[in-house]
């Protein structure tokens, strides 16, 4: 395993000229400009400031597309994280969120640096529906609070705590707030809709639409409802303060498990943005380039005082439609953000927090496959997706995301270990009915050999089958044959029950001859030294060898130790 790193943009370079910079400065500018109030809501959302969600799609949306292993992906923050930061900013504070953030950036260059980057596919996707749902349900309720407009002091991260804080302030609703809510919600909704089939609305992305229509109207009217200058006192027109977060080394270790939780989701997500729009455009990104920009971006984004980024599905499609083909694009888009807060940021003071929710909610309610859990799509699939599936979803809002995953991988493996085990067969073959009854029996009638075919995979999961076969209830015979024609793995588990079973036949003066195996089987009980145990001379190629091997060679008890 080689180190590399090249980012797509140096395979764009070449040939690269005017038309397909004029399809990327369009782009850009368009993403750029949906940019603005997704990156402000995400991060008052998250419980951060908006001054910190536009320097995150500033400097992460600028590195991830310069970095990057895809040609249109667009970075930058995402609704995804706002229940994971909500929670690190509620328990550990702003300061160390900035440190879980680099923390996991250097996780995520080290996933892409060891070319791990494909192991990301291995999530089953009813984990992936579950838990995506599960973040679209509590981003939509971290929205209560000022989509109400409700007096709450500190917003708990627990699930529990914030229903009934949620609750208890529900007599603090301010129907100016829900006013604009709603009015914001209706816009939105009616610009989207109408966008399809108007051009000259595509041209203006409905989160921008709304926000300045709503800011038009509270400059005018002078509403009496929270915005950005009344709780944030505006954004800042400076470039930010450029340094090293505070860092508690009695807290690095409880920050781990929380940087895990944004490495793990921000990889996720990031990679599923790549692989959608590489089927939009006709291209294969480079995963595990991808992984190391994200990383770099995620180390580079608190330096300036921003937080978790991650490849943006919403925009990496905004992107696409609007002719964006090169990391030219996402480039642009970062460059747009960063002149319009030094041209514009004094505006952003008059923007309702009503809006920024309205939008929240469109994105989470969006962000949701919600079909998936219809009753008649659930019964299609097994008891097993519907458990992980649902299972998921529950943990994710009750609990946290990083439990939830653990959890459904949890349960994906053991439901695999079944599903295998149940696929494992062991039947009896019926030899009689293809050689001479007097060759294979006794005078007596009694059985000298038997034979067994075993289909599937002998792991562990599987062991049980076998050691049926010990109680011998079929006779004892002088040599037993296993066909192994059918199995397709055997770990060291299901050698360790051959061996048993080798030694109980032993101990009753009865040889066991395997025959057909395959590569894999073949390999570990030729290298574990089992077939020095058994004797190679009974291993045959096919059934009828390994019969004329039982004919031919009595069996004679040799005792084997084991180690």
């Amino acid at each position: 395993m080689t180190f590399s790193f090249r980012p797509k943009l140096l395979d764009t370079l070449p040939g690269y000229g005017k038309g397909a910079f004029a399809g990327d400065l369009s782009a850009g500018i368009t993403v750029g400009v949906l940019a603005l109030p997704l990156a402000m809501a995400f991060a008052i959302a998250s419980g951060m400031s908006p001054t910190t969600g536009i320097w995150t799609a500033i400097v992460a949306g600028f590195l991830i597309s310069a970095l990057g292993g895809s040609r249109v992906q667009i970075g930058g923050p995402t609704g995804a994280f706002i229940p994971i930061v909500y929670g690190i900013v509620a328990d550990f504070g702003v300061a160390n969120l900035l440190v879980a953030t680099m923390m996991s950036g250097v996780m995520l260059f080290a996933l892409g640096a060891l070319r791990l980057g494909s192991m990301i596919r291995f999530i089953p996707l009813s984990v992936v529906i579950g838990f995506t749902n599960g973040i679209a349900v509590v981003i939509f309720l971290s929205q209560i609070k000022d989509f109400l407009g409700l007096e709450i002091a500190v917003m708990p991260g627990e699930f529990f705590a914030r229903m009934q804080a949620l609750w208890s302030a529900l007599p603090t609703l301010d129907p100016l707030t829900l006013a604009v809510a709603l009015a914001s919600l209706t816009v939105l909704l009616g610009w989207n809709r109408l966008a399809v089939r108007l051009a000259w609305m595509r041209r203006l992305p409905g989160p921008l639409a709304v926000l300045v229509i709503a800011t038009g109207a509270n400059v005018l009217l002078q509403l009496p409802v929270d915005t950005i200058g009344s709780r944030f006192g505006g954004i800042p027109r400076e470039l930010p303060d450029f340094g090293l977060p505070a860092l508690s080394l009695g807290l690095l270790g409880k920050l781990i498990a929380p940087a895990l939780a944004i490495a793990l989701l921000g990889a996720i997500e990031s990679l599923l943005s790549a692989r959608v729009a590489d089927s939009q455009i006709d291209d294969r990104h480079d995963p595990n380039q991808e992984l190391m920009a994200q990383g770099i971006a995620n180390v580079a984004a608190p330096l300036f005082g921003g937080f978790a980024a991650t490849g943006a599905i919403a925009r990496t499609a905004t992107n696409i439609r609007t002719g964006g083909r090169t990391p030219v694009a996402g480039i642009v888009h970062a460059t747009v953000l960063l002149l319009i807060v030094l041209a514009a940021a004094p505006l952003a003071a008059h923007i309702p927090l009503a809006t920024l929710s309205a939008i929240v909610v469109v994105v989470a309610v969006n962000m949701g496959e919600w079909h998936a859990f219809a009753p008649g799509e659930l019964k299609r699939y097994s008891a097993g997706y519907r458990t992980i599936l649902l299972g998921t979803f529950l943990v994710t809002v009750v609990f946290d995301l990083t439990l939830a995953v653990e959890l459904g991988m949890l349960l994906s493996s053991l439901f695999f270990i079944w599903r295998m085990s149940d696929l494992t067969r062991i039947e009896r073959v019926p030899l009689e009915e293809h050689y001479g009854v007097d060759a294979l029996n006794r005078p007596d009638g009694t059985p000298r050999i038997l034979a067994w075919r075993l289909s599937g995979a002998l792991f562990f999961g599987a062991a049980n089958k076998l050691e049926n076969l010990m109680l011998m209830q079929d006779g004892h015979p002088d040599a037993v044959i296993l066909d192994l024609e059918k199995v397709i793995h055997l770990d060291t588990t299901g050698l360790d029950i051959l061996r048993t079973f080798h030694r109980t036949l032993d101990r009753r003066g009865a040889a066991l001859i395997l025959c057909d195996l395959n590569a894999q089987p073949a390999s570990l009980i030729r290298r574990s030294g089992f077939a020095d145990a058994i004797g190679e001379q009974r291993i045959a190629g096919n059934l009828t060898d390994a019969l004329l091997i039982a004919q031919r060679t009595p069996p004679a008890p040799v005792r084997i130790a084991y180690t």
